[in-house]
């Protein structure tokens, strides 16, 4: 992991919806270079944070930063071209292809009076390549599974080619040999240069991918650090309410969460 500043910071921030209030003084530092994975039960504010540093929400109090300058100095194409963001939730046109909408990613790249170019359209093959969707290129969003679906906004977050990547539960819907291909894609695009932080369910998914573990119940921040660090038996209790053993993954040592059996 990189020892550079931060590029992507929340400082102190209030996050809610209208009056509901859904974390307060809540500071983070994205490790830049490195892969994050924000963790906890369901409605604890993990995909309201990554929402916050994609600026998709706007903080009621405190400031998110990038590269030193709040977020929302930035114009919206020059922050898009920074940070690229998978939501967890997200509807095509009707109609549209899958190669349209990966070539929506490019965006940020292109000028009004240039819509698209050779780079472009590189891109988008790339993108279609590592997600393993360039047969469905031709085919129309609508006519796909869900799990197909998934694949492709995934390419189109890739042709975005942002150096930050924010992926909010990214292994929705698919079976466990596309979600473990999806998260070995995530890894081997950080360990080419891109900061990847990801909301998951998943803690084994988290502790084996991920360089940084960021644990959150009830809108606050219980433990972050080295997955060996955060993902404990007696942390998983606490943030998760599930008694478990901890012990090291055969395949690659780090920690694997096992649900302890009910008592009969």
């Amino acid at each position: 992991m990189s020892s550079s500043p931060a590029r992507l910071v929340a400082e102190e921030l209030t996050l809610g919806y209208e009056r509901r209030i859904v974390a307060e003084n809540l500071s983070v530092a994205v490790p830049d270079g490195g892969f994050t994975a924000i963790v906890g039960p369901n409605a604890c504010g993990k995909s309201t944070l990554l929402r916050a540093l994609a600026r998709l929400l706007s903080p009621k109090a405190g400031t998110v930063v990038l590269d030193g300058r709040a977020a929302g100095d930035h114009p919206p194409k020059d922050f898009a071209r920074q940070v690229g963001l998978l939501p967890q939730t997200a509807s095509a046109p009707d109609g549209i292809t899958v190669r349209e909408l990966v070539g929506r990613g490019r965006f940020p790249h292109q000028a009004w009076w240039r819509p698209s170019t050779s780079e472009d359209a590189a891109a988008v093959d790339l993108a279609l390549e590592q997600t393993d969707t360039t047969a469905l290129a031709d085919r129309r969003v609508d006519e796909l599974s869900g799990g197909q679906r998934q694949r492709v906004w995934v390419a189109m977050a890739l042709a975005q080619q942002a150096g930050i990547l924010l992926l909010d539960e990214p292994t929705t819907f698919l079976d466990i040999a596309h979600q473990v291909e999806l998260m070995d894609l995530f890894a081997a695009l950080n360990r080419r240069g891109v900061t990847v932080v990801a909301v998951l369910h998943d803690l084994n998914h988290a502790a084996r991918y991920a360089s940084h573990v960021i644990a959150m119940r009830d809108g606050q921040i219980r433990a972050s650090g080295v997955a060996r660090e955060v993902v404990t038996a007696h942390l998983v209790e606490e943030v998760f309410g599930l008694r478990c053993v901890v012990i090291d993954d055969p395949e690659t040592g780090t920690p694997l969460v096992v649900p302890r059996a009910p008592s009969l």
